[in-house]
């Protein structure tokens, strides 16, 4: 019976992974359900301390990439702290509007995490008085980190799940 749990759990980590493509927190309800699962079995030691240090420091840098690569690209484009800062707002209320606007799963919500970050940045760093030019190049450096952030996310949140799936099935 310990099998068919595990294979429900590497089922709906799936499910979880991806929540992580609209930007929803899918790493850490996988490593909260594994744990939790741990928990429950653990007489049987399927997942032992190391596989649950190793996923939660994962998703850990999942969400620390993720959280300052939009700033952080907005900021090798040229930006200041404050159009830093509105890239990651930008990116939050982008992704609301994005998904209800745009109704195309994953698409709509990365698309417009991409464009909030990227108008929210450009606006700010004109209010600031930069020049347009130099405000546009903010704004697209700000929807690349986006893109990047979220996309490197669920690249770790790929490699959590494979972790999770292996350490289930390890003898």
């Amino acid at each position: 019976m310990i099998y068919v749990y595990l294979v429900l759990l590497i089922l709906l980590n799936a499910c979880w992974l991806v929540m992580v493509l609209f930007t929803l927190p899918g790493n850490w309800l996988m490593v909260l359900g594994t744990c939790a699962f741990a928990w429950w079995q653990w007489d049987r030691g399927v997942f032992g301390w190391g596989v649950l240090a190793t996923i939660t420091i994962l998703a850990l840098i999942a969400e620390l990439i993720e959280f300052f690569a939009g700033a952080g690209g907005a900021k090798k484009a040229g930006a200041g702290w404050w159009g830093a800062l509105a890239a990651i707002g930008g990116a939050i209320l982008g992704a609301i509007v994005g998904t209800g606007v745009i109704p195309v799963p994953i698409f709509g919500t990365l698309l417009g995490a991409c464009f909030g970050a990227g108008f929210c940045t450009w606006a700010v760093e004109r209010a600031c008085g930069k020049a347009h030019e130099d405000s546009v190049q903010s704004g697209v450096g700000a929807g690349t980190g986006v893109l990047i952030g979220t996309l490197s996310k669920f690249i770790i949140g790929c490699i959590i799940w494979l972790v999770i799936t292996i350490a289930a099935f390890w003898p």
